[in-house]
């Protein structure tokens, strides 16, 4: 097991931060497009696009490159959330880390680092909404490369966030992850945040069944040093 230690992020390591990023968020394709082979409304278009067809026309062939051309549809579809995802943060908050998590007291955007290379990270912004009873920091874009994963990487990051939370007088941490990413959901789980809602960010995600899921981990300052402790 590699030894490793978590920082504060610097300007040099924006190109590695971005591509692991980015490679992280491509990784929930597949197990995307398995979940969408497996709608009910999914199978009802495999099995009657392709039967369509062939009473139509008569044609196996047809059939087949229709199947081929649903498939494909399907395999895009899957993608799309992620790459939404990756082009919307490439345009607001990760256009420029420094200035979005390092500018201001009561952010931060740490990176956990192995022989020389970024090997992980996860962002922190403060939630503005007014009628919060509670100031919030909302957890962001945690990630560790694969390779890295089973070494505590991604526990340690976000007891950084934690941490930082208690410290600068946050009442919450909230994120908000999605259904299919479940490892990230026993790991938030595990560590004593609590779900409080289920939604879809976008009206058209619901035709995919893809939610998101949003977490809360409240500070009384007794419970962090409990979870730090584990």
């Amino acid at each position: 097991m590699a030894p490793y230690h978590i920082r504060k992020y610097q300007e040099n390591d924006r190109k590695r931060v971005i591509d692991l990023f980015s490679m992280a968020k491509a990784e929930h394709i597949p197990a995307t497009f398995r979940h969408i082979l497996k709608l009910p409304q999914t199978l009802v278009l495999l099995l009657g696009g392709p039967l369509a067809v062939i009473l139509v026309s008569g044609s196996w062939v047809l059939a087949f490159v229709a199947s081929l051309a649903l498939l494909a549809a399907l395999r895009f579809l899957a993608k799309y959330p992620w790459k939404q995802y990756v082009v919307m943060s490439l345009h607001t908050d990760m256009s420029d880390i420094t200035k979005s998590y390092l500018s201001e007291r009561g952010s931060g955007f740490w990176v956990a680092e192995s022989k020389g290379q970024v090997v992980g990270m996860v962002g922190a912004l403060p939630v503005k909404q007014p009628t919060l009873q509670k100031e919030q920091l909302e957890l962001l874009h945690l990630c560790v490369a694969p390779e890295h994963r089973g070494q505590g990487i991604a526990k340690a990051l976000v007891r950084t966030v934690l941490t930082f939370a208690r410290d600068q007088g946050y009442g919450e941490v909230v994120l908000t992850t999605s259904m299919l990413q479940h490892s990230a959901l026993a790991l938030y789980q595990r560590l004593g945040f609590q779900k409080t809602s289920q939604f879809f960010a976008f009206k058209k995600w619901r035709l995919i069944s893809f939610s998101q899921i949003q977490f809360t981990y409240c500070l009384p300052s007794a419970q962090v040093s409990q979870a730090l402790e584990q």
